[in-house]
C-alpha cells in the first residue's frame, strides 16, 4: 500500500508540472498574440487599420492559420532594448489556406516598435520565404512598419540582406504577393517592392524609400507625405502599385483573386477553371467595336472583354501608363497574361513607361507558365525628344527583348495598325510568336499609308502644281492603301497564321491555346540573357 501511494504521489507530482508546464505555454501564447498590448493594438484599430492577426484572419481561410516562430525576440541590449522584449519580435508569420490552397504569409506588428525591422524580425520573414520556396507554395507578405530598427545597428542591416536574398532566390520560383498597408520607409520598401505584384492601401498605404522626415520637399512644406510615397503616387506615377485597395480587407480579396490566376511554383500550371461560357461562342460585336476609321479611337479593354470567360477581366496597373493595358483572364477555364495597346490613349503608341509595364508582365506570365494573349493597335512607338533622352530606345527594347525570351504559348491578334518598330516588338511571328491571326482592317507595314507616300513620293508630290499637291498626294496615299493597307500581304509571307472575322476571335484563340497546351521549348545553356535594364 505504502509502495502504491507513493507511485500515485509522483504521477499526482509529474501531472502537476505537467500542467504547469501547459499553463506556462498558454500565457506565452497569450503573450505572443498580445503584441504590443491591447492599447496599442485598439489604437490602430482606431485608424482604420487591422492588427497583423485581424489582417492574418481576413486574408486566410477560416482556423486554417499554423504560427511559425511565436515565441522569438530580439537579441538587442542597448539602449535598454532588453526591457522590450515582445514576443513574435514584430511580425506574425506561419502559413495556411486560401481558398483550399496552401500559402505561406507574414504580417509585420505595427504594435511593436512600430513594426521597425530588427535582426531577428528580419530574419524570421526570411526563414518564412525560405519555407515557402521549399515547400513550393507562394508567399504573401502584409508590410507595415517603420524601417529598419535603428536600436539593432548594422546587425539589423545583416539580417535584412539575409531576407532580401531570399527573396531574389525566391524570386520567379513562387508567386510573391506584397500588400502594403501602413508606411514602409527605408529598405524595408525594397523588399516589399522585390514581389510579383505589390497593392497599396488607399488610405493608409505608403511607400519610401528616403523618410519624408529627410526629404527636403516635405521638410519645406512643398509636399505632404501622401504625395511622396502614397497610393495614388505609385499607382499612376512610379508604376509600383498593381492595384489600389480600399482597405485592408479590399487588399486581401485583390490578392486572393491573383492568387487564383497563378500556379503554386514555377514548374506546375495554373488552376483550371471550370466555365460556362462557351468556347464556340461568336462575337458578333466585334464587327463594329473597332471604327472604320484608323484614326478613331477605342477601348481595347472592351474587346478583352468580349472575347475572355464570363467578360471578366483583371485589369494591373490601370493608372500607370495607360496607352498598354495588361492583367489576366482566362480563355475556355485556362489562365492567360493579358497585352493590348490602348487606341484611346496616345492612339496606342508605345513609350518609355508602356514598355517597362508590359515587359515585366510578360516576364512574370513567363516565370509562372501562363501564356500571353497580345492585342495588336499600335502605330508606333512615341516620338519626341522626353522619350529619345528618356532611353526609348533601351526600354523599347525590354518590351522585345521580353517577348523574344519567353517560351510560353504565345498567341496575337491585330486588330487593326501594326506600324514599323512597334509592330515587331508586340509578339510578332519573326520573334517566334506561335499562333499569329488577324481581322480583316488590320494593317502590317512600315509606317502608316500617309507616312509612307510623304516619304516615298515626296520629290513628286513636291512637283506637282500648287493646286494639285493634295490631289496627287491622295493618290498615292490609295496606292499605297491598296497594295500594302492590308493583312493579306504578311499573311502570303507566312507572318499571319491567319485572318479572320472578327466574331470568330474567341473561338480561334481557345482552340489555339488548347493545342499549345503540351509546348515545351529548349534553349542553349546560359546563365541569363543580358536584358537592356
Amino acid at each position: 500500500m505504502r509502495r502504491k501511494s507513493q507511485r500515485i504521489a509522483g504521477v499526482i507530482e509529474m501531472t502537476d508540472k505537467a500542467n504547469q508546464k501547459l499553463e506556462e505555454l498558454r500565457h506565452k501564447r497569450d503573450q505572443a498574440r498580445l503584441g504590443g498590448g491591447l492599447k496599442k493594438q485598439e489604437a490602430i484599430r482606431k485608424t482604420g487599420r487591422g492588427t497583423a492577426r485581424d489582417r492574418i484572419g481576413m486574408l486566410l481561410d477560416e482556423d486554417s492559420f499554423i504560427e511559425i516562430d511565436s515565441f522569438v525576440t530580439h537579441r538587442t541590449v542597448d539602449h535598454n532594448m532588453f526591457l522590450h522584449q515582445t514576443l513574435g519580435d514584430g511580425v506574425v508569420a506561419g502559413h495556411g489556406t486560401i481558398d483550399g490552397r496552401r500559402v505561406y504569409c507574414f504580417a509585420q506588428d505595427f504594435s511593436v516598435h512600430g513594426g521597425s525591422m530588427g535582426e531577428t524580425h528580419a530574419k524570421k520573414i526570411a526563414k518564412i520565404v525560405e519555407m515557402a520556396e521549399r515547400a513550393k507554395v507562394p508567399i504573401i507578405g502584409m508590410w507595415d512598419g517603420g524601417g529598419q530598427r535603428a536600436h539593432d545597428g548594422v546587425s539589423g542591416l545583416a539580417g535584412t540582406g539575409e531576407l532580401l536574398d531570399r527573396l531574389v532566390q525566391c524570386s520567379g520560383r513562387v508567386p510573391i504577393i506584397s500588400l502594403v498597408l501602413g508606411p514602409v520607409v527605408g529598405v524595408s520598401s525594397l523588399a516589399a517592392s522585390l514581389a510579383d505584384f505589390t497593392i497599396l492601401g488607399e488610405e493608409h498605404g505608403q511607400l519610401f524609400l528616403s523618410s519624408p522626415l529627410e526629404t527636403p520637399e516635405v521638410i519645406e512644406g512643398e509636399i505632404d507625405a501622401s504625395g511622396l510615397g502614397g497610393a495614388s503616387l505609385h499607382a499612376s506615377r512610379s508604376g509600383i502599385a498593381c492595384l489600389i485597395a480600399d482597405d485592408d480587407e479590399d487588399a486581401c480579396e485583390m490578392a486572393a483573386e491573383i492568387l487564383g490566376f497563378l500556379p503554386d511554383h514555377n514548374a506546375a500550371i495554373a488552376p483550371f477553371v471550370e466555365t460556362t461560357d462557351p468556347t464556340g461562342r461568336l462575337n458578333p460585336d466585334l464587327e463594329t467595336l473597332v471604327p472604320d476609321n484608323p484614326n478613331r479611337p477605342y477601348d481595347m479593354v472592351k474587346v478583352v472583354e468580349e472575347i475572355v470567360d464570363d467578360a471578366h477581366f483583371m485589369e494591373l496597373f490601370d493608372a500607370y501608363a495607360d496607352n498598354i493595358i495588361i492583367g489576366f483572364a482566362r480563355l475556355g477555364g485556362r489562365t492567360v497574361g493579358i497585352i493590348g495597346n490602348q487606341p484611346k490613349v496616345l492612339a496606342g503608341c508605345l513609350d518609355i513607361d508602356a514598355s517597362i509595364k508590359a515587359a515585366r508582365f510578360i516576364r512574370t506570365c513567363d516565370a509562372f507558365n501562363i501564356p500571353l494573349l497580345t492585342l495588336e493597335d499600335v502605330p508606333g512607338f512615341l516620338p519626341g525628344v522626353v522619350q529619345e533622352w528618356g532611353g526609348i530606345i533601351r526600354h523599347g527594347a525590354k518590351l522585345l527583348f521580353a517577348y523574344a525570351e519567353a517560351t510560353v504559348p504565345k498567341l496575337t491578334l491585330v486588330t487593326r495598325k501594326a506600324y514599323g518598330g512597334a509592330y515587331l516588338a508586340m509578339s510578332c511571328k519573326h520573334l517566334r510568336s506561335d499562333y499569329n491571326i488577324a481581322w480583316p482592317t488590320a494593317e502590317l507595314a512600315v509606317m502608316g499609308a500617309e507616312g509612307a507616300v510623304n516619304i516615298i513620293h515626296r520629290r513628286e508630290i513636291n512637283a506637282a502644281e500648287d493646286d494639285q499637291k493634295e490631289n496627287v498626294r491622295a493618290q498615292l496615299v490609295d496606292e499605297y492603301k491598296a497594295k500594302f493597307g492590308d493583312p493579306y500581304v504578311a499573311a502570303r509571307n507566312g507572318w499571319l497564321d491567319d485572318v479572320i472575322e472578327p466574331s470568330e476571335s474567341r473561338m480561334r484563340l481557345i482552340r489555339a491555346l488548347n493545342i499549345l497546351r503540351s509546348k515545351r521549348e529548349w534553349s542553349p545553356p546560359k546563365k541569363h540573357g543580358n536584358i537592356p535594364l
